[in-house]
């Protein structure tokens, strides 16, 4: 029996691992539900609709920057089964609230001022949840996993939340609306129920007080997780990697509609070919790297996702005129001669994106003391939200310059290239250690 077939049995793992994929499952299906709406029925322009999903990109996002350091300490310092089923029921009113924005969208009642903006307050309220429930989801593996587990069971959780998010897209952009806003209040239910069943997860330290101002409290987490250096440099790297991501998902829906003439179901598509990649390359370093923690490949992984991404971008650019003609749906899509290439592109950004981060992720959670994980992590999210927000902002001006969004997938390959130099860095450092 496999370390993974293993796990996926035993209490210790299971009930966490469903939670995290109710949880990225919701995220995904109300974000996506709400983005495709909106681009595909409430706005007109290309403008418009990469404007509203940078703005719905960075709403979901900006928690992680501001409350990151509040929920790693809560998350070392008390019971993270506890944290797990507040959070869940929380998750619960959030999308009652997200649901109705969605129905009302759907009826066309006050769109513009009232579903519109209880939509993306129900959005922002999910990246509050989110920022909560991430530090618990890796700074927990340590403490219930034997360490000869931890890579696996995270690349489980990574290749499970890909699965999860790919389940959630798929739906997003095939099923109605509002089969979406009962959709997403069920999950929550079921997210809810799988929590509690989470074994208890005391903290490894003494109770101490909390620092609830967010200011001071993200610097000293930030100025103390940093001051180990491969814990640093893992940061960085995966902070490149997320700006990447960002920039690539808010382009997807626009790009499909605007420059490939596509409908919501083929941008759906989209996201579904990079989430199976990302769990593809989650689960291939694992076997690769036996176990060990290491980030031997990533270097080369990132260059190899970078070139994806320019072949993305000349497929894009070769994409024959259509303007005028309806919207594609996903055969008709299929059946263009270059859409094979154009999917595979978009499969091989992603294996390599997931090969290059599984590792860094796993380095934040052994290399530091268990008792510190859940701040390690929250420490990364706040880095990693800032870097993400940076993106949604980079790529929101570009759209508002007038920058073509097939020209703006350059950004995101010459972003590889940086994350590639920091990904060589970090295994010099990882060598330097083992001396």
């Amino acid at each position: 029996m496999t370390t993974s077939t293993h796990l996926v049995r035993t209490r210790r793992f299971l009930p966490l691992f469903v939670t995290q994929l109710m949880g990225a499952f919701n995220d995904n299906l109300y974000k996506n539900a709400m983005v495709l709406f909106a681009v595909y029925s409430v706005y007109s322009s290309e403008a418009e609709e990469a404007r509203f999903s940078a703005i719905a990109s960075a709403l979901f996002i900006l928690p992680f920057f501001l409350l990151s350091a509040l929920a790693g300490q809560l998350a070392d310092m008390r019971d993270k089964a506890r944290i797990i089923r507040i959070v869940k029921a929380c998750e619960i009113g959030i999308m009652l609230v997200g649901g109705g924005g969605l129905l009302m969208a759907w009826m066309g009642l006050e769109v513009q001022a009232i579903a519109i903006p209880l939509m993306l307050a129900a959005l922002l309220a999910m990246g509050v949840h989110s920022t909560f429930f991430g530090p618990i989801k890796y700074a927990i593996l340590p403490q219930h996993l034997h360490e000869h587990e931890v890579l696996a069971g995270t690349g489980l959780v990574e290749a499970g939340t890909y699965i999860a998010i790919l389940a959630g897209t798929i739906l997003a952009g095939w099923i109605p609306v509002e089969l979406a806003a009962v959709a997403v209040v069920m999950t929550a239910v079921a997210g809810y129920i799988a929590g509690r069943q989470v074994p208890p997860a005391p903290p490894l330290i003494e109770r101490q007080k909390i620092d609830y101002n967010v200011l001071t409290s993200s610097l000293a987490l930030i100025r103390n997780t940093m001051r180990h250096r491969q814990v640093f440099m893992a940061i960085v790297a995966i902070s490149f990697f997320w700006t990447v991501g960002t920039v690539l998902f808010i382009q997807f829906p626009p790009l499909a509609k605007n420059v490939l003439h596509a409908s919501k179901e083929v941008a759906s598509l989209f996201l579904v070919m990079f989430s199976v990649g990302i769990a593809i390359g989650s689960m291939s370093i694992n076997a690769l790297l036996k176990g060990t923690v290491s980030a031997r490949y990533s270097p080369a992984s990132v260059i190899v996702m970078g070139l994806f991404v320019v072949a993305f971008y000349l497929v894009c650019r070769a994409w024959p005129d259509m303007d005028g003609r309806a919207l594609m749906n996903v055969a008709t899509f299929i059946a263009q001669p270059l859409a094979i290439p154009l999917l595979l592109t978009l499969l091989g950004i992603a294996v390599a994106g997931g090969m290059f981060v599984v590792p860094l992720y796993a380095f934040l959670t052994t290399v530091v003391d268990k008792s510190e994980t859940a701040r390690t992590i929250a420490a990364n999210n706040i880095v990693n939200s800032g870097a993400m927000v940076m993106g949604a902002l980079i790529a929101a001006s570009l759209s508002g310059l007038g920058v073509a969004l097939a020209e703006q997938l350059l950004l995101g390959a010459a972003m590889c290239v940086v994350s590639a130099w920091l990904g060589w860095l970090l295994y010099r450092a990882e060598k330097a250690a083992a001396v």
